[in-house]
């Protein structure tokens, strides 16, 4: 029997990243607050990795330096529910308006496949 070209393969631990949920959000310092932002988001990510809630990736636009994306692959829906109500995760969440404006996110992105 031949393989199907267009049926997906399982990868191992495949079932690990279909439970992740994915979010991408857009976030534009406020004038002079380009490092602060910086190290106020790597003191709060690696917070919400060290809770196993998420790991996030931050990039910044080679074009604007105020503009930054980042990527944040929840471990799982239920620890996107908890992390929700986790009262360290409202602490950072309350500074970001003092450090950035946020015009875009999308809180639940669709894996189609990867590379």
């Amino acid at each position: 029997m031949e393989a199907n070209p267009n049926q997906a393969q399982e990868i191992p631990g495949d079932n690990v990243m279909s439970e992740q949920v994915v979010s991408v959000a857009v976030l534009e310092a406020l004038p002079g607050k380009e490092e602060e932002l910086i190290a106020m988001l790597r003191e709060f990510y690696t917070m919400m990795h060290g809770k196993g809630y998420c790991t996030d990736v931050l990039y910044r636009d080679g074009d604007r330096p105020d503009r930054f994306f980042h990527l944040r692959r929840w471990m799982s829906a239920g620890l996107l529910a908890e992390a929700q109500s986790d009262p360290d995760v409202h602490r950072y969440w309350q500074r970001l308006p003092e450090l950035c404006s946020i015009p875009t996110v999308y809180e639940n992105l669709e894996t189609l496949f990867e590379s």
